[in-house]
């Protein structure tokens, strides 16, 4: 990776826009950046590493800081540009952090989100734009460097200072620094992941344990007393023993089981040949009962058969001589029906006479016939006269129509006269109509413009009171942020002084017999300190920072919550001013100045009575403007109306003359009409009354011929019928027909006396077949029968034959389940050995990894045992350069020896040649610690970028330390950063001293001034 041009604009202490031309500076390999303290010298590799990874080293990435320098204007943004060569591609990456910018409408500031740019140069085509997107540019250039920002910043800018803690660090902080550069996160989780799976295998194997011991006390219960005489199990879930002391215990319980149940077998078998026999007992005592019983019923029926036996035959002779009356039953329904057709015909006739005159009241059938034909040739002769009628009717109506007409034309010449009377008024109203809808329009037109404003300026003035109910909310929650800040801090403060006077209780809670203590350094520990009342530890205090910082973050945000709905309450109230934003905001700080507040405009009630006014009037002159249509309509339909009323008074003119003469007309024709008509009617109001009272005469007469001759057919009939019911009757040997008809049954009847005759025979073959049983009739001969007795017999050998079997049950089904429990049992066995087995293995997999197994002689947890192999690659590629810097002398080794009761694995000494001995880099003087730091940093870089996948680093800074080496040593130190020129590789050195300014020539000097600072090149 190499680096060609830096722009940075308004970064860091640069108020305006710098450029760094690094192919210039790197054209003799080695350059100086210098410049004064606090001109700026690190900013420049934090605008490099911005560039490229979109945040500044670890260290000065802190929470809130600001990347825009205080000395640039507002208009000019913040932005970094960084041009580089890297993985074989051109590269010009620009990023711009998120910062505030004025406003382009009004005062005040925005905040511009984070903005990011890449683009690669192509030989044809030239710059091409790649991408715009944070993650993706990001993803990008870091799998093309292979770094990530910690590895960059230790590897391309070597921080001196933090390697020379890191040769003072204990193992702890040399494993957080290496962790970071070689990322052996990897190596962490697999600790975990081991840990996790032993907790998990130990977890089986107790679970399995647990149901083992489970499965023991379901075997104790369902041994009842049998368990009792075992060996009671006194191992606990995890122990080794367990699983064969729970299978010996069931074997045993099994085994005193099988014995108690031959014993209830045999018990089972006596009692089942008792109850056998009280069976045999009970089962005759009570068929002789049954017998008994049987026979004693059987003399009862025949008794009670007996007694019924008159009514028996008073039944069969009462249904014999029904059924000999069933033959005259046919004659019988015809007389009746012949009886009721004779009365209906009278009662028919009785009444076609009583509507007769009374001279026709005696009349014959041929009388009344005669009668009725001379009216209907009567009735056929009065058509002409309908005829005539009708026409009559016909002229009265058409006369009635034309009066009609004449009236309804009369009514509409007065009204037509009425209307055209107005016509003048109405067309002049209708013309004014329509100017004063013109006029509303323009009205409404002006009011709408008035309207829009106002509306915006009352809820403006809503959100104004809104606001200030926020404003006043955060000013509240600003407070209570900021006390409980204070507190927190104060509570920080009072655990830090208390943790400090107890700090040796601390250090002697971490001493170890027989190790030397960290302090004195004494192997002896005669009196150690102890921790007194109230002692608190680290973690109470770590707890007690973080809720500082916590409360500090919270008192941020709140100041952040309140400055903005300040600004949105003075934006509102400015809007309900109808005044401009800038006004706004200028006498806002006018009135802040003066220490008043602002005008707050007019209220949201005046505001909202403006807004009521101005919306009552543009109604009312929208709604006079929404009439112009319907006024032009309305004088065009009272045009329409005036022509029509003209046209429709001369139609009605015209027609009163036409209806004159056909008066005349139809007088003429309904005055000859009305002498022909007297002639016809008579008496009658009309010739239809007299052709209906005449169709009523023939109506009349023709039911009373039709009702005589019905009556002296049904008197005809019923004779008949007389006669052929007493023949059948003397056929069927009745004396008269009521006597047949007294005798008669209907078909319920019949079988009602029939199932009594049937019930009284089949009880009568019942009671015979039962009187020719021997069996009962010898039991009835032996003494009564005692089924009582030998119920109770039987129910005591029963009694006995089921607590046996109870008790055979219960053994058959303790000793079954016991079966089933011992083979669950020795199943669970089986399936705990692999578990056991897995979980041993793991175990000692995860006792190896955590560095607490017996095996790990040294006690290295395997991130340790990791970092220590890398840190001994690290010294043995800082000890080539150590050796050229310090003449020979002095050799990095790694050292995994353990220090007190800490574990092993991440020491680092230095041999020295001269002495031959071996000692910790803490011990080395400041100018050894510089050189041997940088020696090491340099190994690093190696390392790390062969661990990144061999990618070369064109460019390296270095930063400061070289104040303290003498000039021989600088010179060799010089010496070996000139080595690593080799390969076109430049070297860039951060520091103040001025010597260097004499030694290296080409420089970039930072210059420190009151407008912001600024680089100047300075080259060979």
């Amino acid at each position: 990776m190499r680096l060609h041009r830096l722009s940075i604009t308004a970064f860091g202490p640069f108020g305006a826009t710098q450029e760094v031309d690094f192919d210039a500076l790197s054209s003799a390999g080695l350059f100086l950046l210098h410049g004064p303290t606090g001109a700026g010298k690190t900013s420049v590799l934090d605008a490099v590493c911005f560039a490229l990874y979109g945040a500044v080293p670890g260290a000065r990435q802190s929470p809130g800081a600001s990347l825009r320098s205080d000395h640039a204007p507002d208009d000019l943004p913040t932005e970094v540009q960084l041009e580089l060569t890297v993985g074989g591609r051109r590269l010009e990456v620009t990023r711009s952090p998120a910062q505030p910018r004025p406003k382009k409408r009004g005062d005040g500031f925005t905040v511009e989100k984070a903005q990011s740019r890449l683009r690669g140069y192509d030989p044809e085509r030239g710059w091409q734009a790649l991408s715009k997107s944070h993650q993706e540019i990001g993803e990008e250039l870091t799998q093309l460097i292979g770094m990530s920002r910690d590895q960059f910043c230790q590897v391309v800018l070597l921080p001196q200072g933090d390697f020379a803690r890191f040769l003072r660090a204990d193992a702890e902080a040399r494993g957080k620094l290496l962790g970071r550069l070689f990322d052996t996160r990897r190596f962490a989780a697999v600790e975990d992941r081991l840990a996790e799976l032993r907790r998990g295998a130990e977890a089986k194997v107790t679970a399995a344990d647990e149901r083992i011991l489970a499965l023991a006390q379901r075997t104790a219960q369902a041994a009842g007393p049998v368990g009792s005489e075992a060996t009671p199990i006194v191992a606990r879930p995890g122990e080794p023993g367990l699983a064969e002391a729970v299978l010996e215990w069931a074997a045993i319980a099994r085994s005193t089981a099988r014995e108690r149940l031959d014993i209830a077998h045999a018990v089972v078998t006596a009692a089942e040949g008792r109850q056998r026999t009280a069976r045999h007992a009970l089962d005759a005592e009570r068929e002789r009962d049954r017998l008994q019983r049987r026979y004693e019923e059987t003399r009862r029926r025949s008794a009670a058969l007996e007694e019924r036996r008159p009514e028996h035959d008073r039944c069969q002779e009462r249904l014999e001589r029904a059924r000999t009356a069933d033959r005259v039953a046919p004659a019988l329904d015809l007389r009746e029906e012949a009886e009721r057709a004779h009365r209906r015909a009278a009662d028919d006739l009785d009444r076609a006479r009583a509507q007769l005159p009374p001279d026709l009241a005696d009349a014959g059938p041929d009388q009344l016939t005669e009668l009725e034909r001379r009216f209907r040739q009567e009735l056929g002769g009065l058509e002409s006269a309908r005829r005539a009628e009708a026409r009559s009717a016909e002229i009265d109506e058409e006369r009635d129509r034309l009066e009609r007409e004449s009236r309804a034309d009369d009514a509409t010449v007065r009204d037509a006269d009425a209307w055209l009377a107005g016509w003048d008024t109405v067309h002049a109203g209708l013309r004014e109509r329509i100017a004063t809808a013109q006029e509303a329009a323009t009205r409404a037109e002006q009011l709408a413009g008035l309207l829009a404003p106002a509306r915006r300026r009352l809820d403006a003035a809503r959100r104004r009171e809104a606001l200030a109910a926020e404003a006043e909310t955060a000013r509240e929650a600003l407070a209570g942020a900021r006390e409980r800040a204070l507190g927190a801090h104060e509570t920080w403060l009072g655990l830090r002084e208390r943790r400090l006077r107890d700090i040796a209780a601390e250090l002697a809670a971490g001493l170890v017999e027989g190790a030397p203590c960290t302090v004195c350094g004494s192997a002896e520990h005669p009196a150690p300190a102890t921790e007194g009342d109230g002692h608190v530890d680290r973690a109470t205090e770590e707890a007690a920072l973080t809720a500082h910082r916590r409360a500090e973050e919270a008192r941020t945000r709140a100041e952040q919550a309140l400055g903005l709905v300040r600004e949105r309450h003075a934006a509102a109230a400015a809007e309900a001013r109808d005044a401009e934003p800038s006004s706004a905001a200028a006498a806002a700080a006018a009135a802040a100045d003066a220490g008043s507040e602002p005008d707050p405009g007019p209220s949201v009630g005046e505001l909202r009575d403006l807004v009521e006014r101005l919306t009552t009037e543009h109604a009312g002159a929208h709604r006079l403007a929404a009439g112009t249509h319907a006024a032009r309509e309305a004088l065009d339909a009272a045009e329409r109306e005036h022509l029509k009323r003209l046209e429709l008074r001369q139609e009605a003119e015209r027609r009163a003359a036409a209806r004159t003469s056909r008066r005349e007309a139809l007088d003429r024709e309904q005055a000859v009409l009305r002498d022909e008509l007297a002639v016809v009617r008579g008496e009658s109001g009309s010739v239809a009354a007299y052709a209906e009272r005449l169709t009523r005469r023939v109506a009349l007469l023709a039911d009373a011929a039709e009702a005589v001759r019905a009556e002296q057919e049904a008197d005809r009939r019923r004779k008949e019928a007389d006669g052929r019911l007493s023949d059948a009757a003397f056929r069927a040997g009745f004396d008269t027909p009521e006597a047949a008809a007294a005798t008669l049954l209907d078909a319920s009847a019949q079988r009602e006396l029939q199932h009594r005759i049937d019930a009284w025979q089949a009880e009568a073959a019942a009671v015979a077949e039962r009187r020719g049983e021997r069996d009962a009739r010898e039991a009835a001969e032996q003494d009564p029968a005692q089924p009582a007795a030998a119920q109770r017999g039987f129910e005591a050998a029963e009694r006995l034959l089921r607590a046996a079997s109870s008790a055979r049950a219960a053994a058959e089904e303790r000793c079954a389940e016991l079966s089933r429990l011992s083979r669950e049992a020795a199943d669970e066995v089986r399936r705990l050995g692999p578990v056991r087995q897995e979980y041993e293995r793991i175990a000692r997999l995860a006792g190896l990894a955590a560095g607490t197994s017996a095996d790990n002689e040294r006690k290295m947890r395997l991130e340790a045992y990791v970092l220590a192999a890398r840190l001994e690659q690290v010294a043995a590629a800082a000890t080539a350069r150590l050796l050229q810097m310090s003449s020979g002398r002095y050799t990095l080794v790694h050292s995994d020896a353990r220090t007190g009761g800490r574990r092993a694995g991440l020491g680092l000494h230095v041999v020295d040649a001269w002495t031959g001995s071996e000692r910790d880099t803490a011990t080395l003087s400041g100018g050894e610690t510089f050189f041997a730091s940088l020696a090491l940093a340099l190994g690093l870089a190696d390392v790390v970028t062969e661990e990144a996948g061999g990618v070369r680093l064109d460019t390296l800074f270095i930063d400061e330390g070289f104040g303290s080496l003498d000039d021989q040593t600088l010179d060799e130190v010089l010496d070996v950063l000139d080595s690593l020129r080799e390969r076109d590789r430049s070297v860039g050195i951060v520091s103040h001293v001025a010597d260097l300014r004499r030694r290296i020539p080409v420089r970039l000097e930072v210059v420190k001034e009151r407008q912001g600072s600024s680089v100047r090149h300075r080259l060979a």
